[in-house]
């Protein structure tokens, strides 16, 4: 009994030595650094990341004999967002950009001074160092409600899929360099889609009354354009110029989005938006409301910005 008892101890002190050892060792292998193959020159395929912008200015007056509103509040954001894939020939780009601004004041109320929601989805396959044949797919609308103000006039305007716009277009991608590409098309199928009942009665957006969609081919052209200007300071811009040749040809459909942006601090900015858009069935301006023009936008700020992922936007 006492030689079985003695065998015992000695084979649980043989398996405790073991366990201790094996623990050490894996110790040992956890807080080793790995280090890389320097055969390993495979490239990312994938990048992916975006920015956010957040813009904020609020004021009050209270007994300000200079006159004044007595509340005054502007909130801007820009969220974008991209992924972009490259390997060998073939490219992805796909970018999303969401703009929202608000803006309420004791005489105005409040209303939206902003709202874009865009896609851009580009293939390509590389002919050459520069010329890329490839294919775009564009869909753009807005999330709420808008109106258009005149004196004493409120008239409703716009709202989710009302008005959307939704491209499909073949063509060739000219990039010259990293901070230049332009996309040119001469056979492009746009849908315009208005969804509200209320909108389409009027025929607003070149949708016959109490239609809901339109069917256009044209030739399309777009430019995206982003350049860091100096250590502060970064410019991004977009054309598209489409021509309908169903309807007015001459008459182009125009659409231009700038963007300077000043870093003052690691997450402090000042930004300058300005937007022009003319399309010549978007007929709400003039003395009786019926008239087409040129439509600008321009919002500036100061607020927060936020980058993340990886690699520069292109």
């Amino acid at each position: 009994m006492k030689k079985n008892v003695f065998f015992f101890l000695l084979l649980v002190s043989y398996m405790a030595v073991a366990q201790d050892t094996t623990v050490k060792k894996l110790q040992a292998e956890s807080g080793r650094v790995i280090q890389k193959d320097p055969k390993d020159t495979l490239p990312k395929i994938w990048r992916i990341g975006g920015l956010y912008n957040l813009n904020l200015a609020q004021g009050s007056l209270r007994n300000w004999a200079a006159g004044g509103d007595e509340f005054s509040l502007t909130i801007t954001s820009i969220l974008s967002l991209f992924a972009f894939y490259q390997k060998d020939r073939h490219s992805w780009d796909n970018t999303l950009d969401f703009n929202f601004g608000f803006l309420r004041t004791t005489s105005l109320g409040s209303r939206k001074n902003d709202d874009r929601f865009d896609i851009v989805s580009k293939y390509g396959y590389a002919i050459s160092s520069k010329w890329n044949l490839s294919g775009l797919f564009n869909f753009r609308t807005q999330f709420f409600k808008g109106y258009t103000y005149s004196t004493n006039v409120k008239t409703f305007a716009s709202a989710f899929l009302s008005p959307a716009n939704i491209l499909i277009s073949p063509g060739f991608d000219y990039r010259p360099n990293s901070d230049l590409s332009i996309f040119i098309s001469p056979v492009t199928a746009r849908w315009v889609i208005v969804k509200n009942d209320s909108i389409s009665a009027k025929g607003f957006y070149g949708v016959d009354p109490g239609e809901h969609s339109k069917f256009e081919l044209g030739a399309f052209l777009t430019a995206n354009y982003l350049k860091d200007i100096n250590k502060v300071l970064t410019y991004k811009g977009r054309l598209d110029i489409f021509s309908n040749y169903r309807h007015n040809p001459q008459n182009v459909d125009l659409f231009f989005s700038n963007i300077f942006s000043v870093k003052l601090s690691n997450v402090l900015s000042a930004s300058w938006n300005l937007d022009f858009i003319y399309d010549d069935d978007t007929r709400l301006f003039g003395d009786n409301g019926t008239s087409p023009a040129l439509q600008v936008k321009s919002l500036v700020g100061v607020g927060l910005l936020v980058k993340f992922g990886q690699g520069r936007e292109r």
